[in-house]
């Protein structure tokens, strides 16, 4: 679908949509974070209350997943653009705040943040680059705040795996997590051009993108991982996807242990799209006849890293169904849902 054939309303909703889809996905995620299998009678009480208008409670603190995010968000809406060192300086402001609370940001991610702090931003690539003895972080970090990058760069694929590439590497510089996160901007680009009253192909969907990371898995040299071990393994976990897709019903057990539910990118971006793409049928164990909810319900099922992949999910499944799908009982009780409603406001208002 071409740029003009997309209405303006339809746009502007999906700009909503993706960015309180990846909030959504994170606030009722973390309870389950890493609580290994999540019981699915308690998560679908959980969900049916938080869906009804009546019941109130505090709102649900997003992670880092979202200060990360958010803090994109705001460089592109200062700058009209990628600003690699103002973004570097809102990530490490944001988690020295003392107004700030426990955002619980990984210890690599941490360690990044010290040293970029004590050099005074001289060289703001070179802490990701010197982790793990230089090869650099696989973890799902860059992917998971790469939401802001896809909508804003929407209409120019290339730009946006460019300014993807050069956000990720702030803190993520090997290929796995750099390719993560250009597999999810690709998929929230997908998602975006596509029209929820018209019945999504998610044989094609898959497809389109396996050709895509087929284009951009290239061995380098100095990656015996990439080289010797799997030279294209987000290909082939489309490929696995695709393969999962076509069957009715599948084991959650067969789920993880072919995608994975840990915090590398390798192991959680694909499982997010997977859970995405099936939550566009029924599911025995989700019972919700929306899909929005039923994308994050079902991903924080799968256990292991819940707030990161059902973040992830949420942000491709808002930016193909647009915010006026998504529940307003349960955006209201996620913590700054109406800030983030203003930044995505915000960010479509520059291109539009």
């Amino acid at each position: 679908m071409s740029v003009a054939a997309l209405e303006t309303a339809v746009i502007a909703s999906k700009f909503r949509g993706a960015l309180v889809g990846a909030l959504i996905g994170d606030c009722f995620g973390a309870p389950f974070d890493h609580d290994g299998k999540v019981s699915k009678v308690i998560l679908q009480k959980y969900f049916d209350k938080m869906e009804d208008p009546s019941f109130k409670s505090p709102a649900k603190s997003y992670t880092d997943d979202t200060a990360m995010t958010k803090a994109l968000t705001e460089s592109l809406v200062t700058h009209h653009s990628l600003n690699e060192l103002d973004l570097a300086k809102r990530l490490v402001g944001n988690y020295f705040s003392i107004k700030e609370p426990d955002r619980s940001y990984g210890s690599q991610t941490t360690t990044i943040f010290h040293k970029l702090k004590n050099s005074k931003f001289d060289d703001i690539w070179l802490p990701a680059k010197e982790l793990f003895n230089g090869e650099g972080s696989l973890g799902s970090g860059g992917a998971t705040r790469i939401t802001p990058i896809a909508i804003f760069c929407y209409s120019n694929y290339d730009l946006m795996l460019n300014f993807a590439e050069k956000c990720t590497k702030l803190t993520h510089t090997h290929k796995l997590g750099v390719n993560g996160a250009l597999l999810q901007a690709i998929a929230v680009n997908q998602s975006f051009y596509s029209l929820p009253n018209v019945p999504l192909n998610v044989d094609k969907f898959v497809t389109d993108l396996i050709n895509k990371m087929a284009d951009l898995e290239k061995i380098e040299s100095d990656n015996v991982y990439l080289k010797e071990e799997e030279p294209t393994p987000y290909k082939n976990r489309l490929e696995e996807i695709q393969r999962l897709l076509k069957r009715n019903e599948v084991d959650d057990d067969e789920v993880i242990a072919k995608l994975g539910n840990s915090e590398e990118a390798l192991n959680s971006v694909p499982t997010a799209l997977y859970c995405f793409l099936r939550s566009e049928k029924p599911i025995k164990t989700v019972k919700t006849e929306n899909k929005f909810r039923r994308a994050v319900q079902y991903s924080i099922s799968l256990g292991g890293n819940t707030d990161t992949i059902a973040s992830m999910a949420g942000a491709i499944s808002g930016a193909y169904h647009g915010y006026e799908y998504i529940n307003k009982s349960i955006q209201s009780h996620c913590e700054k849902i109406k800030e983030t409603i203003n930044l995505a406001d915000q960010l479509y208002g520059i291109i539009k």
